[in-house]
């Protein structure tokens, strides 16, 4: 099943795609994607509810606004150098463990909203990355049980100012976190419809050029590794977002390094899970 969320910003109403392509508004069905919905087993409550009630339910046009497909999650979770060429690029040792960081929830915008270039920014680059969302309270898992725990997938653009990141003197969040800088979407795919997730296609293009094309099968802490380690450490609670690393071809590993301008558009997607586009504009 592929949910979506549409509607004006902070104003977001729940979708759902039918097997036909269709793409239909479920406000009737009560509830939001949000962490009461996964909690509750929603996805499985959808689908029953849906089973009666989809004929009845207005389409949604094309056109309309996508936001991101969780409502706004208790935490969005990143992993640092985990594709190994990704590594490379940047000139780091593989890690021996998961290079954990938080990006901020108020970063969360639409798959295909403009991207803002902060103030004072020279470094704003691109990342894209397979989003893990968490579908039910995560604590001390085991790996062998890691997948239990997941409600799906969904495209992430982990945008990234690298001089805040790096030369700022502090973790790498500052560099993070800015507004517009977590588009998530179109679709939260559920696991279901994913049948090996460490086995996707994923590009981004900049301009109509190519400059990040792999394979999730690159990474080198895959998908329940992921959910069992940061598991060790602290509570997921459902809705709960894990970013799991971008491939290379980001501009700081480019040579000569390339970063965004107004203007620039950025093109992305993952095998399945559908494309974002965004625009960048300058701060204003």
């Amino acid at each position: 099943m592929k949910l979506f969320r549409f509607g004006a910003p902070s104003h977001e109403h729940p979708g759902v795609v039918l097997p036909t392509g269709q793409h239909i508004d479920v406000t009737h069905f009560g509830e939001d994607y949000d962490e009461t919905f996964f909690a509750s087993n929603g996805p499985e409550r959808l689908a029953h509810w849906l089973e009666s009630h989809a004929q009845h339910c207005p389409d949604v046009s094309p056109d309309t606004r996508f936001g991101p497909c969780v409502k706004r999650p208790s935490k969005l979770i990143c992993v640092g150098l985990n594709y190994a060429k990704h590594a490379a690029e940047t000139g780091a040792q593989p890690p021996a463990e998961p290079i954990l960081f938080f990006k901020s929830t108020t970063a969360l915008v639409g798959p295909n909203d403009e991207v803002i270039i902060p103030k004072r920014s020279e470094k704003t680059d691109w990342e894209v990355e397979l989003a893990i969302i968490i579908g039910k309270k995560a604590t001390y898992v085991e790996l062998d049980d890691a997948m239990d725990y997941i409600a799906g997938y969904a495209v992430h653009n982990d945008y990234s100012e690298r001089a805040f990141q790096l030369e700022r003197g502090g973790q790498w969040v500052k560099g993070k976190s800015a507004d517009t800088f977590a588009p998530l979407g179109p679709y939260l795919v559920t696991k279901d419809d994913v049948p090996n997730p460490n086995g996707l296609h994923l590009w981004l293009s900049l301009n109509g050029e190519r400059l990040q094309d792999s394979n999730t099968d690159d990474m080198i802490f895959d998908v329940p590794t992921l959910v069992s380690y940061i598991s060790q450490f602290m509570t997921l609670l459902p809705g709960d977002v894990i970013s799991t690393g971008t491939p290379a071809g980001v501009g700081m590993g480019l040579k000569p390094q390339r970063f965004l301008q107004p203007g620039d558009v950025v093109e992305l997607g993952i095998e399945g899970l559908g494309e974002q586009r965004q625009t960048a504009v300058s701060y204003h």
